[in-house]
């Protein structure tokens, strides 16, 4: 099986390091991706957190029609899924040799994930809302200390799914307004596109996104297991080339309203 690449964005990680030391970190990456992303994938293919239709493919909520479908939620399922999650950003988190003094999830997918890293690792948690609540506090990050920010804390944002990114992003900068210091974001999958590469290169100071498997791997894996067909995956290879005109090529005229 390939192994999957190594985000664009984690290049910067490898940009600081020198020499033998930037190789090291980056074949940690590979290694961690093929032994814990390739379980993952097949898990998420099978628990049907994943699914891949290129044939039938699914209408989001953008009204384009696309060839996967993903509901990370899936996999809380299975507690040997949400453990191997867990050590898979555990080990992430060693290769890259970053501290972590607190663990955030994004909510609300990203909640489950960052309490089960933070009981591995014996780190405070705290989570992060779409937006501030209606009511009492207002808060935006719960789980913040009694004084109400992170007291520049080193925090690790955890996400289930990136797709443009948008919601990390949001996410990042609350951290950063409430005095945390977060550098890195470790999700369990990606589709690569384009939008959310360039969003977390955008953050100033850049946010490094390492996700524990991406749409190649996935692929890969779809097709070792015979999840799809040669053919099958032929299509699903040409989806990632152009996401958002694939669906009307093949004759599934997408319903966009402005």
């Amino acid at each position: 099986m390939t192994v999957t690449a190594v985000p664009i964005v984690v290049q910067f990680i490898l940009s600081k390091r020198s020499g033998n030391r930037r190789q090291s970190v980056k074949g940690e990456i590979e290694i961690i991706q093929r032994e814990y992303g390739s379980q993952l994938a097949q898990r998420a293919l099978e628990l049907e957190a994943i699914k891949l239709s290129p044939g039938a493919p699914f209408q989001w909520a953008s009204g384009y029609w696309m060839p996967i479908y993903n509901d990370n939620r899936r996999l809380l399922v299975d507690y040997k899924v949400r453990s191997l999650v867990a050590q898979g950003f555990e080990a992430l988190i060693k290769a890259l040799n970053i501290e972590v003094e607190n663990v955030a999830g994004t909510a609300t997918a990203g909640i489950p994930h960052a309490t089960t890293l933070a009981d591995l690792l014996h780190k405070p948690l705290s989570y992060v809302r779409s937006s501030g609540k209606g009511h009492g506090l207002r808060n935006l990050i719960e789980g913040l200390p009694p004084h109400g920010s992170y007291q520049q804390a080193k925090v690790v944002l955890i996400e289930d799914l990136i797709s443009t990114g948008g919601s990390s992003i949001r996410a990042v900068e609350a951290i950063r307004e409430s005095e945390g210091e977060v550098s890195t974001c470790l999700a369990i999958f990606t589709y690569g596109l384009e939008a959310s590469e360039k969003a977390f290169s955008a953050l100033d100071p850049i946010c490094n996104l390492v996700t524990l498997f991406d749409y190649h791997l996935l692929i890969a894996t779809a097709e070792t297991i015979w999840y799809v067909n040669q053919e099958e995956g032929k299509l699903l290879k040409e989806w990632r080339e152009d996401p958002f005109g694939w669906g009307e090529k093949h004759g599934f005229m997408p319903d966009v309203r402005g």
